[in-house]
């Protein structure tokens, strides 16, 4: 399924639904992030996607994670929520949700890097490398913020 993401866009379609997601801030021993080359908008984003019932948020950030990039990873802390009503994502079928994503820090614990139907190319990616890629503000804030390594986590 296509997806276009608004950011502070006057002209986005209204949102009319709102998904608890997660995304994942992870990086290796040589602190490179990880990240993969979403299939369905061409951008690189950090690991995740949304919650599943009968999960809690750190089952989804391990399993998104594992499902997305072939790591297993070990929840370790909360860079932040994201929550900002000017983000929506506009999907093919109609829907178009307002961001709420909790955005974990993680560590590695094992895997090997593998894509999924999600996404095209997963690698470790260092913070030199990342002005070359496509990569949306929203995603790049969470990543500055996950490099920042705050006491307190971004709430917004």
């Amino acid at each position: 399924m296509a997806r276009t993401e608004h950011y502070h866009d006057p002209n986005a379609p209204r949102a009319n639904s709102i998904v608890v997601a997660v995304s994942v801030f992870a990086r290796d021993d040589r602190g490179r992030v990880l990240l993969i080359h979403r299939t369905d908008n061409g951008l690189w984003s950090l690991p995740g996607g949304g919650q599943e019932i009968g999960e809690t948020v750190t089952q989804t950030v391990i399993r998104e994670t594992r499902e997305e990039t072939g790591i297993d990873v070990e929840v370790v802390g909360l860079v932040g929520v994201y929550s900002d009503p000017g983000h929506v994502i506009e999907y093919s079928n109609g829907e178009v949700r307002q961001q709420f994503s909790l955005c974990f820090r993680a560590e590695p614990r094992g895997g090997r890097l593998a894509t999924s139907d999600e996404s095209s190319d997963v690698r470790w990616l260092s913070r030199d490398e990342l002005p070359e890629l496509p990569i949306h503000p929203s995603t790049l804030l969470r990543i500055q913020h996950g490099y920042e390594d705050r006491r307190e986590p971004y709430i917004g």
